[in-house]
């Protein structure tokens, strides 16, 4: 009984170790050759275990500088951060890869790369949103650079919704202030989301409630400031007619128009009595 208890002992070492061999054989060590290194680094990267590849190639990328290594390493070490999902240190080794290897053959698609991951990182409208800004341009750079490449289509996509995000969070900020009764500034915001962004689904609904808070803007402003507010909803909806002149929302801009026309007419029908009464006396 005691030699079978040994023997079941010694199988179960030799098998510890066997598993613990396997493990180690991807492991770098001190002093291990760059060739060796990349390989087990490739090893761990083909497996899908990016964050052990990641470190795997940031030490080759240390120690192998200026060897046949050294650029492949690069190239991975981002791709192993970006499958990894850790986009921000992706888009930086990325970025690294460009500055060491410009004319490396790969340029293309990590110039892609880099633009992704900082639509990755594009948070919550609501948010800061400097990485979908980032995200914009890199894109908008990408098309530019290679008009010709298979990536364009879905380049312009990401554009569309990147520009999506950024005028949802231009409405949503005047949405806000119109409520808060900070009408000048809702009047900003909604111009800025039809402005920089007329394409975006909320275009048209900003340009309605433009004129809606210029109205409101100027029946509460004091009698020398309405009828420059009237006006102004007069010169939105003069711009609604021409961006939008079959929408479904018309006849609420007329009724907006209608309001601002008359309460112009009355300013001046006052002004004149006024001025009458002046003279009179």
């Amino acid at each position: 009984m005691y030699r079978t208890n040994f023997s079941h002992l010694f199988l179960f070492i030799i098998l510890i170790s066997l598993i613990g061999a396997c493990r180690g054989s991807d492991v770098l060590r001190p002093g291990e050759p760059v060739d060796s290194a990349y390989a087990k680094a490739t090893r761990l990267y083909e497996k899908g275990k990016y964050s052990q590849a990641a470190t795997a190639f940031e030490s080759i990328t240390r120690v192998g500088r200026g060897t046949e290594f050294a650029e492949d390493a690069q190239y991975f070490l981002a791709s192993s951060y970006f499958n990894d999902r850790n986009y921000l240190l992706a888009a930086s080794e990325y970025e690294r890869f460009i500055s060491f290897y410009p004319n490396d053959s790969r340029r293309e698609e990590v110039d892609f790369q880099i633009a992704l991951c900082y639509k990755e990182l594009s948070p919550r409208y609501k948010l800061d949103q400097s990485d979908t800004i980032r995200a914009l341009e890199a894109f908008q750079l990408f098309n530019n650079r290679y008009p010709d490449s298979d990536r364009v289509i879905e380049s312009a996509k990401y554009i569309d919704e990147l520009r999506s995000k950024l005028a949802r969070k231009y409405y949503m900020a005047a949405d806000f202030y119109l409520r808060t009764d900070r009408y000048e500034a809702a009047a900003i915001y909604y111009g800025l989301t039809i402005d920089q962004f007329p394409e975006a689904p909320f275009a048209e609904a900003a340009l309605v409630k433009q004129i809606e808070t210029y109205v409101i803007y100027a029946d509460k402003s004091i009698t020398e400031k309405q009828r420059e507010r009237y006006e102004k909803a007069l010169a939105s909806y003069n711009k609604f007619l021409q961006l939008f002149p079959r929408s479904e929302e018309r006849e609420k801009v007329e009724n907006l128009r209608d309001r601002a026309e008359e309460a112009i007419s009355k300013i001046n029908t006052d002004a004149v009595t006024e001025s009458s009464s002046i003279e009179e006396n």
